[in-house]
């Protein structure tokens, strides 16, 4: 019984697709003259993202998510009160320790 029913209403939104398909292609038309005007107006639009202000770009060095690396024994950490704040990330192998807050 449920397939019957999921058969019937799979062919009737067919149905209404292939319908509703064919009224928008013949509805839809445009002049040779809009297509101009929309393809000029997105070139326009285009070349004026691409060519935007270079300061509004972000660049690789001052990314805040970035974290410079520590050699072994350097400063890795500096306390400010009871919280401790990274200064640079230690090499791989190696870890920050929170007593001298250097990389050991």
């Amino acid at each position: 019984m449920d397939s019957i029913r999921s058969v019937v209403y799979l062919s009737i939104c067919l149905s209404l697709l292939f319908v509703c398909r064919g009224q928008m292609s013949m509805n839809n038309q445009l002049s040779e003259q809009e297509e101009q005007f929309i393809k000029r107006d997105l070139a326009e639009a285009l070349d004026q993202l691409l060519d935007g202000d270079q300061e509004q770009r972000l660049s690789v060095e001052k990314k805040a998510s970035i974290i410079p690396r520590c050699d072994v024994g350097e400063r890795c950490a500096m306390k400010h009160g009871p919280r401790i704040g990274r200064l640079c990330d230690c090499l791989r192998g190696t870890a920050c320790n929170t007593f001298f807050l250097r990389c050991y």
